[in-house]
């Protein structure tokens, strides 16, 4: 029994010593309680600290944290006072608080006056004269946050902000941001929201009446969630939005029900919440909230604020400094004596001197000024579809619905995460899957047409064609549904002479369509108020005009295949080739012969190549058939040779084109080009009034398009039409030519035999989805469209729209039976030769009985009659010639009288 007493003795020993050589230091706490909440967050936040802090004894293993916690009322400064020094008369090493500026300066001051550190968690209006020697302030550096505001637009690349702030401080804030537009092409249109009153729909509606489709809002979280409430309720919460909001607890607040909308919000992350520590200290954190009092509306239930985080690692700060100040003594200090804590600024040192991985990060301090000046922080948004993103990683129980674009530190800057651009392509469709998108179109054959059928159609079942099979394709590969509308005023989208969009492209840039998928070119100024996805349909400019009735062959097609011009130096070459023949013939000795051969003494020689058997040669050769004269010498050879040469080649193209221009009918065009519409006026010519082919001729500088643009809006009345449909009824009735795309063309001609397609393309351009400016689903759509083009089906849509009945092709046609009116010129030139023969004959035998006349006497008609006679009834070839004076008949003989010498092609030798 005495043994036992004994022990329990020197365990009681034991125990008194170790409380005896344990410390204790206390804290105060000073904060403000708001209506609507029993205790501030800040409160709850510096509890939870300090009893981690006591829990874990290897921070501070000899001592015992604990606290005075003083409640005042918001903006009692005289309060904060008071209760600040009841608490230094405790004996306090910091006060914690109050957060408002009005009590913050009262207690700041006391503080200063008996050297004790002043902990801020909250933003705090920078004094140009900084002589609070004992403050500190955890809240990152206004002008950092500043620069981190003007490079997160920049990030973005925006050209145009409105900038809403809700008290004069933000205005401070966003002093980097206000000096920018002179450097960054930057317009900044900035706007305050009404102090006091939380209903901010007048403003918004102003905003979205002038289109503000990018607005920084700087204010609380607590306005911030009203904010998203009534953006909700005026419709503004859509993926054309992107709202960047500065305050830090933007990924605190309960987005459930903008969980879809695929709105774009971006904001500031302070909380390191990569860290598997800090997501421990928040899971512990949300599990004492939930089972305490319900937290304040418009935050995810449990979940820590940055101000209450701040305040965590402050209270850790104050134990870390605590751990080096070895033998310091807390005493009890008095407001009215103003004697300062000896140990004051030893304690103040070392507080700045220590370093912290606290919830908000690494926490280091400015030991001139007791700020926070190197930081990051991270650049969220709010996941693309809305889906849940996490704002922990791994084992939290918190909804997962930001990813971390980018972090930004105070002294690099800007630096873009790998894990963000890997999430964000993970898959393409994620931000349209379960969206209704509004689809504005224009009826155009073959690409969106009214739909045929017996029952009534409602909704999309009403249309068919190219655009709407595209569309249903884009829907399942995206995973989006539609609603197809047509355009109200029916046009394609143009501008007019005050700058203002109609058509399609005025749908778009209203939001009133989300995609715009028809016939819409793609051009320039478009491009400036609209989006494009990538071309699905290439084309060009081109003229439409009736099909040219085919030429009548006539009797004297055969003459076609060669030009007059070339008939013309055919016939000239023929006669000159025989001249200069006849000539060189004369010339050289060698074409001179003995006519009697049989008598080698003659002294008469002949030459053949008379000026009328030269000619002959020619002909001859030039109809392939020669003739009984050859040339002997060598330079008429040579003559010969080459003639032959050229009539080879003039009979052989002859012969080539000449099934062409017998077999195949000709068009005539009266135009073949624009340049052949621009260089006349009788054939008019327009395009779509407002269209892109229209901008095209408005817009260029060609000298060319410039003058038809110039006829084109002399008569805009009767040159410019409403619709396709309008002027291809034009180009059938009347004498008119449209411009307009080369696939439109095509699908008509097809369908219209009468109608072809003249020339080639004036230009290059393409047919795009169009969707506002900034839209989200400008990508992905045109991802799905180079997709739909790998696969080939955008080439099966359009054979299957663009398959006519079909015209007969003018290459394709087989070659026609020759009729009369094709060859009955030949017919014409063989009687046409016939009847000149013989009237030839007829001159030669008058010639030759007037010649015989004249050299043997008058012959009597009589005589003429009977040797006429007896010609025509010479079977084989022989007849006695008729002397005059007698009727006798003598058998014609070779030999001639001598004063046959004198015709041409003989002559005496010069020998004898």
């Amino acid at each position: 029994m005495e043994e036992r007493k004994r022990l329990f003795f020197y365990l009681f020993f034991a125990v008194q010593l170790c409380l005896s050589s344990t410390q204790v230091l206390r804290i105060g706490g000073i904060f403000e309680t708001r209506e609507s909440e029993l205790v501030s967050m800040d409160e709850l936040a510096f509890k939870f600290a300090v009893n981690n802090i006591n829990r874990n004894k290897t921070l501070i293993p000899n001592t015992t944290l604990t606290y005075d916690i003083q409640r005042i009322n918001l903006f009692d400064g005289f309060e904060a006072s008071r209760r600040v020094c009841d608490q230094l008369a405790l004996g306090v090493v910091a006060v914690f608080g109050p957060s408002h500026s009005s009590s913050v300066s009262a207690v700041q001051s006391i503080c200063n006056a008996l050297e004790v550190p002043h902990i801020q968690t909250r933003w705090k209006h920078p004094s140009v004269d900084n002589k609070d020697t004992f403050f500190i302030n955890l809240y990152p550096e206004y002008t950092a946050i500043a620069r981190a505001i003007l490079d997160v637009v920049t990030f973005f690349k925006w050209r145009k902000l409105t900038v809403v702030y809700e008290d004069s401080t933000g205005l401070m804030r966003m002093q980097e941001l206000i000096k920018a537009p002179a450097k960054f092409n930057l317009k900044i249109k900035i706007r305050q929201l009404t102090p006091g009153n939380q209903d901010a729909r007048p403003l918004l509606k102003e905003l979205k009446k002038d289109k503000e489709f990018f607005i920084l809002f700087d204010c609380s979280y607590r306005m911030a969630s009203e904010l998203l409430k009534q953006l909700s309720s005026m419709g503004m919460m859509t993926e054309y939005y992107h709202f960047f909001f500065t305050t830090l607890d933007l990924f605190a607040l309960d987005l459930e029900p903008y969980r879809y909308s695929g709105v774009n919000m971006t904001g500031f992350r302070l909380l390191n919440v990569d860290d598997p520590w800090v997501a421990s200290t928040m899971d512990k954190w949300a599990m004492e909230r939930l089972q305490g009092p319900k937290q304040e509306s418009g935050l995810m239930d449990g979940i820590m604020t940055t101000d209450a985080a701040l305040m965590y690692d402050a209270v850790f700060m104050v134990a870390v400094a605590s751990q080096r100040a070895t033998q310091m003594t807390v005493s009890s200090l008095q407001c009215h004596r103003h004697k300062p804590w000896r140990f004051g600024p030893r304690f103040m040192n070392l507080f700045k001197e220590a370093q912290w991985n606290g919830l908000t990060g690494h926490i280091v301090l400015n030991k001139t000024d007791g700020l926070r000046r190197d930081f990051d922080l991270d650049i969220i948004s709010l996941k693309e579809d809305g889906t849940a993103r996490g704002i922990v990683e791994g084992g939290s129980r918190l909804t997962k619905r930001w990813i971390k674009i980018a972090v930004w530190n105070s002294y690099r800057g800007m630096n873009l995460t790998e894990k963000s651009s890997r999430d964000k392509n993970n898959n393409v469709t994620d931000s349209l899957a379960n969206r209704t998108l509004i689809v504005t179109t224009i009826l155009e054959n073959p690409y969106v047409m009214q739909k045929k059928s017996d029952k009534e159609l409602i909704g999309n079942d009403r249309f068919e064609g190219y655009c709407l099979d595209l569309l249903k394709e884009l829907s399942n590969i995206l995973g989006f549904t539609y609603e197809v509308r047509l355009v109200a005023d029916g046009k394609y989208g143009a501008q007019n002479d005050k700058g203002e969009w109609n058509g399609m492209v005025r749908e778009l840039i209203d939001h009133v369509a989300d995609l715009a998928v028809a016939p819409l070119t793609i051009t320039y100024v478009r491009e400036k108020v609209i989006d494009f996805s990538k071309p699905f349909m290439t084309l060009g400019i081109s003229i439409l005009y009736r099909k040219p009735n085919g030429t009548n062959p006539g009797v004297f097609s055969f003459l076609n295949p060669l030009s007059p011009d070339i008939w013309m130096y055919v016939l000239l070459a023929c006669t000159g080739v025989s001249c200069v023949l006849f000539v060189i013939a004369r010339f050289t000795p060698y074409e001179w012969y003995n006519p009697h051969p049989c008598n080698p003494s003659s002294t008469l020689i002949q030459n053949n190549f008379t000026l009328l058997n030269s000619f002959w040669f020619g002909v001859g050769a030039l109809m392939r058939q020669g003739s009984e004269l050859m040339p002997k010498a060598l330079s008429t050879r040579i003559v010969g040779g080459i003639w032959w040469f050229f009539t080879l080649i003039i009979i052989s193209s002859y012969t080539a084109n000449l099934a062409a221009f017998l077999t195949v009918e000709r068009m005539d065009a009266p135009i073949d080009s624009a340049d052949d519409l621009a260089k006349q006026t009788r054939i008019e010519y327009g395009a779509v009034r407002d269209g892109s082919t229209m901008t095209f001729f408005k817009k260029s500088k060609i000298s060319t398009y410039e003058k038809m643009w110039a006829f084109m809006s002399s008569r805009k009345n009767t040159a410019l039409v409403k619709n396709n449909r309008e002027g291809i009824t034009r180009v059938l009735t009347t004498d008119y030519a449209m411009l307009m795309e080369s696939t439109s063309i095509e699908y008509i001609s097809q369908r219209n035999c009468n109608l072809t397609q003249i020339g080639g393309l004036i230009d290059s351009k393409g047919y795009g989805v169009g969707t506002p400016i900034g839209s989200p689903y400008r990508d992905k759509v045109t991802i799905a469209i180079l997709q739909l083009q790998e696969e080939g089906k955008l080439h099966m849509m359009k054979e299957k729209w663009w398959r006519g009945n079909g015209c007969p092709e003018e290459d394709n046609k087989e070659a026609n039976a020759l009729g009369v009116e094709n060859i009955g010129g030949i017919f014409i030139v063989l009687a046409a030769g016939l009847v000149l023969s013989v009237f030839v004959a007829i001159g030669e035998f008058i010639y030759k009985a007037r010649r015989n006349a004249d050299i043997e006497e008058c012959v009597s008609f009589s005589a003429l009659m009977e040797e006429l006679g007896i010609s025509l009834q010479c079977y084989k070839g022989i007849r006695v010639r008729l002397r005059p004076h007698s009727g006798a008949r003598t058998a014609c003989i070779l030999c001639q009288p001598k004063r046959t010498a004198k015709r041409k092609g003989a002559r005496w030798d010069s020998s004898t």
